[in-house]
């Protein structure tokens, strides 16, 4: 909540110093924070897409015709009960 948005509830506004208002950490530590969040997407879309290949083989295969006969069989004894 903001120190006006406080003032207009009555409450005091918060106390704050520098070190809660601005990021304490070297310049080069941020730049390796940010390369290893870069590293992490990017190995997160490389499997994602690895994922949406692997689904799409799978998706395009052939059903087994074993598995055809069993649906008819299922289909036929349903039509035939209901």
């Amino acid at each position: 909540m903001s120190d006006d948005e406080n003032a207009m509830r009555g409450r005091p506004p918060r106390e704050r110093d520098a070190d809660d208002m601005i990021e304490q950490r070297p310049p080069g530590e941020r730049r390796k924070s940010s390369a290893a969040l870069d590293e992490a997407r990017l190995r997160q879309q490389a499997i994602g897409v690895r994922l949406r290949q692997m689904f799409d083989q799978v998706v395009n295969e052939d059903v087994p015709d074993e598995f055809l006969e069993i649906l008819r069989r299922a289909d036929s004894r349903s039509s035939e009960n209901g």
